[in-house]
């Protein structure tokens, strides 16, 4: 570390000890360190990329590799060790001295063992990497959660080279190290890591979209899941962060009285951004671009200090890889920048949160299948494909609701900025149009008259953006994708993707199943079906619409009557972690990924059982912090100002002056109601934390921030312990 390195955060370090007002003197004088320049790197230059397998292979082995990573073909072993030779020597070139497999455990997080190139021959050190280094590592697997899967006594675990998302490079410092991306198993075989279930889903619902497209006479192509994350997230000056024992801990403010002016004008979103900020931006960019990740879109959000990142579609799965990758390099980029990247869903009580939008689609060789297009065919397979994923969704709300559950995400799920917890889908007038008049089959509707026949009757022309925007639906039709808008901003976009694969190919083999039993499916030129097959068709798609709609809502999620509606509807509405995750204990649920080979019953409940005890651990994390910081940082203060006060009362009153007396006595009464509610709801806290109780936590400490954030308006600002709403949120 440099001393310059040491010197800001010495600098830092004391700026975080000071008052209120010092600190925003200290910011104002330019304490914070200025940005650290990155040098100009080409894009993707530290990806193992196509072109550079071409320089690193034999055209042989770099044929058979591709057949892998294209084709889906098992792994030719034989050539692995001339794959990793080529990815050792890439890699030194590139300055890397040691190799990891970079897999993704149930922690939320990425992992990563290093291993030097070095073997010992004859006493003398050389460098080398093998084939068997490449294809398989084994890290210790007993400390990472496993849900009762493994013992802790029980270590062996495999991580496996994944060839279809392709190795890079990481930098840190003076150093570099080659990164393979890796799925992570147990000694007996059993998925202990996100990577695993999201593939095995893909290749699920791979599998359908080809049955479904053998139906309307379509020749074999290769099926592309394509997503993009968009990513938002909050930034603040490292010296508040630091002060701030709540967002260390957590993540998140558990106190805090709002700031007279927030997003009300509404000036921050898209609003020019400060220079700090850019700077910032334009170094993550490098940064991203440099390992392969799209990074296309930046703005500012909603809430004041909060920012979203917006990659180009890619794979799936090399989505999901390259998203953990942006949420570490958010992180690291905005340390080096005296800032802090805040990646919790409400960091921030009484404004935006924080979401990450996944836009997801599925194409057959070249065709989008949910593109409308322009001739008949292609309609009736957008509408086959859309009718599809309504029936999935319909069937497993729940599975999808729970695909997003956590503890972070509770406080945003409902909120208005957010979707609400009840998951209904967006189709905009035109197309929720289209469908009403598939359901009826010769309907003159006023926006389209004519009947609807499938593959006979051209949709009726769509523009390119054939919606309006909803940002209030959790699962909105966006042109050409759908946009599940519940994802919380610090999960893995795995989860959700894999119960969004999983129940649209259920769907897909559903409609496959009653086409082939119609007798209606046989090898025709495309557009050239029989009537027969149209009308078989028709009635499957008017059948599902006709039981499925109740999940087709265009109106204004945010409402309580939506709620009622839903209600009445029979639409699942789990508004806590808790109840939705049981989702994933229900039988019929449990056979729906053990049918598609997604996930065992035994590895279902270990990731509910990880999911529950991760959100009953932040809970009581939360509680325990609130506890300690309502003790001795909070009531201190009070207590000073307490007695502050009452000596100036006592002393006023024995010089005889009335003057200013009322205004003290009511002073005294209102902080000496405080601390005593404080101690109350305290000793409310213990109780909860004590019993391991989170309702009770979470209730106790949603009253102990209501009185905490009165008493802050009471004490001095110079006093008050904590960086306040108006300064984090306001100074970066």
């Amino acid at each position: 570390m440099s001393v310059a390195v040491n010197e800001r955060d010495t600098k830092m370090s004391n700026c975080a000890r000071l008052s209120a007002t010092k600190r925003v003197a200290a910011l104002k004088a330019g304490a914070p360190c200025a940005a650290q320049e990155v040098t100009d790197i080409g894009y993707a230059d530290d990806v193992f990329t196509r072109e550079t397998m071409k320089t690193y292979l034999s055209k042989e082995t770099y044929k058979k590799l591709l057949k892998t990573i294209d084709g889906g073909q098992p792994l030719d072993e034989t050539i692995a060790g001339e794959v990793a030779h080529a990815m050792r020597h890439w890699a030194q070139d590139r300055g890397a001295t040691h190799y990891t497999h970079w897999f993704l455990p149930l922690t939320g997080g990425t992992a990563e063992k290093h291993d030097a190139f070095l073997e010992i021959k004859d006493g003398q050190p050389v460098q080398a990497f093998s084939g068997k280094n490449l294809i398989v590592g084994e890290p210790d697997a007993s400390s990472f959660p496993s849900g009762g899967i493994r013992s802790t006594f029980e270590a062996r675990g495999y991580t496996a080279w994944d060839p279809t998302s392709p190795a890079f490079i990481k930098r840190h410092g003076n150093g570099a190290t080659l990164c393979i991306p890796t799925a992570f198993c147990a000694y007996t075989g059993e998925a202990l890591d996100r990577k695993t279930p999201l593939l095995r889903s893909m290749q699920v619902l791979s599998s359908a979209a080809k049955r479904l497209m053998k139906c309307f006479g379509k020749d074999e192509e290769k099926v592309a899941i394509t997503l993009g994350p968009e990513q938002e997230y909050f930034l603040i000056d490292k010296n508040f962060y630091l002060a701030r024992p709540d967002l260390v801990l957590t993540g998140r403010t558990l106190f805090g009285a709002p700031s007279a002016k927030h997003q009300q004008l509404e000036d921050h979103y898209f609003g020019s951004i400060k220079s700090r900020i850019l700077n910032f931006m334009n170094e993550v960019e490098k940064e991203l671009w440099t390992l392969g990740i799209p990074a296309k879109t930046r703005h500012n959000e909603v809430a004041p200090a909060q920012f979203e990142l917006a990659p180009m579609f890619e794979e799936l799965n090399l989505s999901c890889d390259h998203n953990m990758l942006v949420m570490e390099v958010l992180r690291q980029v905005a340390d080096r920048n005296g800032l802090v990247c805040l990646l919790h869903e409400k960091p921030f009580a009484g404004i935006n949160g924080s979401g990450k939008h996944n836009n997801w689609s599925v194409s057959y060789g070249d065709t989008n299948l949910l593109n409308p297009g322009n001739d008949p065919h292609q309609n009736a397979i957008f509408l086959t494909t859309l009718c599809a994923v309504i029936e999935a969704v319909d069937k497993h709300a729940d599975l999808l609701r729970a695909s997003v559950a956590s503890a972070g995400n509770d406080h945003r799920l409902g909120a208005n900025e957010a979707p609400p917890a009840v998951i209904s889908i967006y189709l905009g007038d035109q197309l929720a149009d289209v469908i009403a008049q598939l359901e009826k089959g010769a309907p003159k509707s006023s926006k389209h008259a004519g009947t609807m026949k499938i593959g006979v009757d051209t949709l009726p022309p769509l523009p390119k953006d054939a919606t309006d925007r909803n940002r209030t639906s959790p699962f909105a039709f966006t042109g050409n994708k759908f946009e599940f808008r519940a994802p919380g901003s610090s999960a893995s976009c795995a989860g959700p993707n894999v119960v969004l694969n999983t129940v649209v190919a259920e769907a897909m083999n559903r409609i496959a199943d009653e086409l082939e039993a119609a007798g209606v499916v046989g090898k025709v030129e495309p557009g050239k079906h029989t009537p027969a097959f149209h009308n078989a068709l028709q009635k499957i798609l008017q059948n599902i619409v006709k039981t499925h709609k109740r999940i087709l809502f265009n109106g204004d999620g945010y409402k309580s009557d939506w709620l009622t509606e839903a209600a009445k509807r029979g639409l699942p509405n789990a508004a806590t972690t808790p109840e939705a995750l049981k989702a994933f204990t229900k039988k019929e649920n449990v056979a729906v990924f053990e049918k598609a080979g997604v996930f065992s019953a035994r590895e279902l409940e270990s990731r509910y059982e990880i999911a529950i005890e991760d959100y009953t651990t932040k809970v009581m994390i939360e509680g325990n912090c609130a506890l300690d910081m309502a003790r001795t940082m909070i009531a201190p203060v009070v207590k000073a100002e307490y007695r502050e006060t009452m000596d100036a009362y006592v002393k006023a009153r024995e010089g005889g002056i009335a003057s200013g007396t009322t205004i003290l006595h009511d002073d005294i009464v209102k902080l000496g109601a405080g601390l005593d509610a404080v101690k109350l709801r305290c000793s409310e806290l213990e109780a909860g934390v004590a019993k391991r109780d989170p309702a009770a936590v979470i209730a106790a400490m949603t009253a102990l921030r209501t009185n905490v954030d009165a008493l802050e308006g009471m004490v001095a600002d110079d006093k008050w312990p904590l960086p306040k709403y108006r300064e984090m949120l306001f100074l970066y």
